[in-house]
């Protein structure tokens, strides 16, 4: 498997669903209520993720995709399974809000080898290959590697939460988490669109990421882009991540942040 034929694949793919969105944004959108949990799915999620799917299944048409709105899509069972955002941050685009990317990830036996995330509205696109680091690129410079510094600030840290689908909101681990980090961070954000959080941790506009059963299909691109800019992520009791998405909810619950800052995020959320 040529992983930078792939990168070159899931980019390009990336940023034509981005152009579609960013046209699409443009005009009126077709909502609908998805789930029982107040989310929403737009036209635009539909026709980004076909032209995605189009893209990944021509290029490699035995692979295996789990898609954000289609499910499994191509052959199952494979050794190499695609993940797709086609719309991370949909309630943002709803809203008129323009704070939405586009993730792809490509798992070997259930380990993320390669992600990509891209972010329409300011044409930047953010890609990793395990064990080669992380780069950014835009319309007007491209091989920027990432290595956010270590910059503590004597306020605490600005931070990002994310959960995923379905936690109910009187979930009492939830409850703590976010008690713990409104008590002792600078800033939490919300952002309704993890990956962009994982982007701004990779590039070191964020101190961390506190997440809680996050899904499956937004998160293994955003974390293989932060761990090889240098990040570490931890499970909550400090424990070691396990990278694998086949896992259950409870081992996708992590702590993400510099090496150096681990340490004082974990005591914080104790």
């Amino acid at each position: 498997m040529d992983l930078d034929h792939a990168r070159t694949v899931a980019v390009e793919a990336a940023e034509a669903a981005g152009a579609l969105l960013l046209e699409g944004t443009r005009g009126a959108l077709g909502t609908r209520a998805k789930g029982e949990a107040g989310d929403v799915v737009t036209d635009l999620d539909l026709a980004s993720e076909k032209l995605l799917l189009e893209r990944i299944l021509t290029a490699y048409p035995s692979h295996t995709v789990i898609a954000e709105e289609s499910g499994l899509v191509g052959a199952a069972g494979g050794e190499w399974t695609w993940l797709v955002d086609p719309l991370d941050g949909t309630n943002n685009v709803a809203i008129g809000l323009p704070t939405y990317v586009v993730g792809v990830a490509l798992c070997r036996g259930g380990r993320p080898l390669l992600g990509v995330v891209h972010d329409p509205v300011s044409r930047q696109t953010w890609s990793a290959v395990r064990g080669r680091g992380s780069f950014a690129s835009s319309g007007t410079s491209s091989g920027l590697r990432l290595a956010p510094p270590y910059a503590p600030s004597p306020h605490g840290p600005l931070l990002a939460w994310t959960q995923g689908y379905g936690i109910a909101r009187d979930d009492a681990t939830v409850r703590r988490l976010k008690t713990a980090l409104d008590l002792n961070a600078r800033r939490v954000l919300q952002l309704w669109a993890p990956l962009l959080a994982w982007a701004m941790l990779a590039r070191g506009d964020i101190d961390g990421i506190v997440g809680y059963r996050a899904g499956v299909v937004d998160l293994p691109a955003g974390a293989l882009l932060a761990q090889e800019a240098g990040i570490e992520i931890r499970r909550l009791d400090g424990g070691p991540y396990e990278e694998c998405v086949d896992g259950p909810g409870d081992e996708r619950s992590f702590v993400a942040a510099h090496p150096l800052a681990l340490p004082g995020l974990l005591s914080l959320l104790e």
